[in-house]
C-alpha cells in the first residue's frame, strides 16, 4: 500500500539522552554568568532610576528645609527680625572734641576733597537764614548710619566758624546697615558762631520700644515742610542756607567700621589715614559751601587750598 500524501510520517526519538561535552558545558557556564550580569546590571540600573525619583520627590522638601535653617540662623545672630537698641549716647570725650573741632588747618589743605564720593545737590528755594546769618539745618536719627557718618564732618567744617558745646558720642543701630558706626549725636548740643546759624534735630533716638525707634525731638512747621518737601523724609537731610542740600553721607561709611570715636577723632589729624581723607574731604566741601553763603566769612578759612578745592565740587547756583 502506498503512503498517504500531505503529512510527514512522526520520527520516533531517543530512548537516551548523552552526556552534555566538555564544550557545551563551557557554553552553558558562560550563558549562566552572562544572564547574572544582565540581572545585576538590570537591578543597578533599577536602583538609579528609584534613586533619581526619591531625589525629585525630595528636592523640593531639602530646600525648605534649607531655607528654614537659613531663616532661623539669621534669627539667631540679630536676635529679631526687628530693630535692635544701640548703645545710648553719652557726653562727649573732652579729647575726643578737641580732635574734631581743631583739626589741624595743613592736614585739612593737604587732603582736599579727599575720598569725597557724594557732592551736594543745588537748591533753588529762597535762602535759609536766622538773624540775617545763613542758616544751616541738620535732620538726623542717632540710629541712622548714614547721619553717623555725616555728623563728623559736619562737626569738623562748623568748627571752623564757631564753637560747639555738649556734642555726645553714640553708636548707629546694630541691626542696620554699618552697624554700631561710632558716631557725635547734636541732641542737647548748642553751636556759636558769628558766621553761621545751626539748626540741628535728631528726630529719633537708636533706642527701640514697641518695635520703633524712640523719638528725640520735633521740627517746626517751617523746617517740617522743607524737610517733607526737599528732603524726602529722609535722613539724613542737611540743607545749607537753603543753597545746597546734602541727603546722604558723603563718604562710604565703612572706612568708620569697628572704630571708636576716639580712634575717629585721633585719625583726623593723619593726613595719610583713610578715615581723615573721607571725613576732611566732606568737610572741606561743607567749609567751602558755609563760605560762599557767609557774609565776610573768615579769610583765613575761605581761601585756604583745602577750602578751594572743596568750591570745586560745588553745584552751580
Amino acid at each position: 500500500m502506498s503512503a498517504k500524501r500531505g503529512g510527514s510520517a512522526a520520527r520516533p526519538g531517543p530512548s537516551w539522552v548523552s552526556a552534555p561535552t566538555a564544550a557545551q558545558r563551557k557554553r552553558l557556564a558562560a550563558q549562566r554568568r552572562l544572564t547574572a550580569q544582565r540581572a545585576v546590571a538590570a537591578e543597578a540600573s533599577a536602583r538609579v532610576v528609584r534613586r533619581r525619583r526619591l531625589i525629585v520627590v525630595l528636592a523640593p522638601v531639602a530646600a525648605a528645609i534649607a531655607v528654614v535653617a537659613i531663616l532661623v540662623a539669621v534669627k539667631v545672630s540679630s536676635g529679631s527680625s526687628g530693630p535692635r537698641s544701640g548703645i545710648k549716647a553719652v557726653p562727649a570725650a573732652q579729647s575726643v572734641v578737641a580732635a574734631v573741632t581743631r583739626v589741624p588747618p595743613a592736614v585739612l589743605d593737604q587732603i582736599g576733597t579727599g575720598d569725597l564720593t557724594t557732592r551736594p545737590t543745588a537748591l533753588t528755594g529762597a535762602p535759609l537764614k536766622a538773624d540775617g546769618r545763613p542758616r544751616v539745618l541738620f535732620v538726623g536719627a542717632e540710629w541712622c548710619p548714614y547721619c553717623a557718618a555725616e555728623r563728623w564732618p559736619l562737626v569738623v567744617a562748623l568748627s571752623r566758624f564757631g564753637t560747639f558745646t555738649g556734642l555726645g558720642e553714640v553708636s548707629s543701630s546694630p541691626s542696620d546697615l554699618f552697624p554700631n558706626t561710632a558716631t557725635l549725636t547734636l541732641h542737647g548740643a548748642s553751636y556759636s558762631s558769628k558766621y553761621v546759624s545751626l539748626t540741628a534735630k535728631e528726630i529719633y533716638s537708636n533706642q527701640v520700644s514697641g518695635g520703633s525707634y524712640q523719638p528725640l525731638e520735633t521740627l517746626d512747621a517751617a523746617d517740617e515742610a522743607l524737610f517733607k518737601s526737599v528732603g524726602k523724609s529722609g535722613f539724613p537731610f542737611l540743607d545749607l542756607g537753603g543753597r545746597y542740600l546734602i541727603s546722604n553721607a558723603g563718604y562710604d561709611p565703612g572706612v568708620l567700621k569697628g572704630k571708636t570715636q576716639a580712634q575717629i577723632a585721633a585719625a583726623l589729624s593723619n593726613p595719610t589715614s583713610p578715615i581723615a581723607k573721607a571725613i576732611n574731604g566732606s568737610a572741606n566741601m561743607i567749609t567751602a559751601a558755609v563760605c560762599t553763603l557767609a557774609a565776610n566769612p573768615p579769610a583765613q578759612v575761605c581761601t585756604s587750598p583745602g577750602v578751594i578745592s572743596g568750591t570745586t565740587v560745588l553745584p552751580s547756583p
